[in-house]
Order: structure tokens, then C-alpha cells, then sequence
């Protein structure tokens, strides 16, 4: 009997403060909507953290930042990475996340494509992307839309920022619209 074995995933969970009203400042992070057929119509619990799969033997952060590469079609825009520790997903994949301060176009992101049999039992091999937009969403919007293991990752981002003090300057907010 073969052993199942863990799937190991390794993220950047990008984040920046805007400006608020007034003199207060809000933190946002990056997340990616998951492409494919079946997340096409969901929008609550369809978001991730930029990540993907890796070796157990493979540098995790090495991982991370190539993962995050793929998926946002760019390379992290930031050198001092945060461990956020891991967390076990109801599918058994073992997701280790660390913070990165950054910004970058979210309108401009290129996702890397994986490839799926659609419709099922059709013999039609279909190309998807993997995640098929990203935006920058508040704490508040992220917890509502991520998938639910990953919202652990908000929390330790903040315990982060008020241990360590860090409180990054604030970007001007993006225009409505």
C-alpha cells in the first residue's frame, strides 16, 4: 500500500499600505483569483496567495519566489522576505508563506498556463491560467475571499508588522475607478 505523500506549496503573500482618509494608512495584499473552469463562477474562497508546488529537498523561498514569478508574470518587487511559518490545507498540501513589502501594476500581471482535459470525459485537452486576474484587496476583502487555510497568513502578517515595528511608509491610494 502506497503511502500518500504531502504536497509541499511555497508563496509570496505581497502586501504595501495605501493612504486612508485623513492620516491613516491601510494595508493591502496581492492575491490571485485561481483560473480554470472551476473557479470561473466562484468568487469567495476562489483567491489564493501567489504560490505553487515544490520538492521537499527544494529551498522553500528559492520556490516561493519563482512561484510568484510564474503565476504574477514578474519578479517579486521586494528583498527582505518575512517568514510567515506554514499551515495545512484541507487537502493535505502544506502552504509555507512569507511576507514581502511591494508594489507592482496588478492590472499588468501575466499568469502561467496549466493544461486540463475540458469538458470532462471530451478527450479536449484545454489550456487554462493559472490564476486569471489579481488585484490588491484589503485585509478585510482577503479574508472574505481567500481560501479559508490561507487567512491564518493575515493574521501573522499583522502580529509581524506590530512586532517588529515595521510600519512602512504609505503609498498614495490608486485612483477610483
Amino acid at each position: 500500500m502506497a503511502v500518500p505523500r504531502s504536497r509541499f506549496s511555497a508563496g509570496i503573500l505581497l502586501y504595501r499600505r495605501v493612504s486612508g482618509a485623513g492620516s491613516t494608512s491601510e494595508v493591502e495584499v496581492l492575491l490571485g483569483h485561481m483560473g480554470g473552469p472551476f473557479w470561473r463562477r466562484k468568487d469567495a474562497r476562489a483567491w489564493t496567495i501567489p504560490k505553487g508546488e515544490h520538492e521537499l529537498d527544494e529551498d522553500p523561498l528559492a520556490a516561493a519566489k519563482r512561484e510568484f514569478l510564474e503565476e504574477i508574470g514578474m519578479p517579486v518587487p521586494a528583498t527582505v522576505f518575512v517568514p510567515l511559518g506554514s499551515v495545512k490545507q484541507s487537502g493535505g498540501k502544506i502552504v509555507t508563506v512569507w511576507a514581502a513589502r511591494g508594489d507592482l501594476d496588478a492590472s499588468a500581471t501575466v499568469s502561467g498556463t496549466f493544461s486540463i482535459e475540458w469538458p470532462p470525459r471530451s478527450g479536449v485537452q484545454q489550456e487554462f491560467p493559472e490564476l486569471d486576474r489579481t488585484a490588491w484587496l484589503t485585509l478585510h476583502q482577503a479574508r472574505e475571499l481567500v481560501v479559508k487555510a490561507q487567512t491564518v497568513f493575515f493574521d501573522r502578517l499583522v502580529a509581524a508588522l506590530a512586532e517588529t515595528g515595521a510600519d512602512p511608509p504609505a503609498i498614495p491610494a490608486p485612483p477610483a475607478g
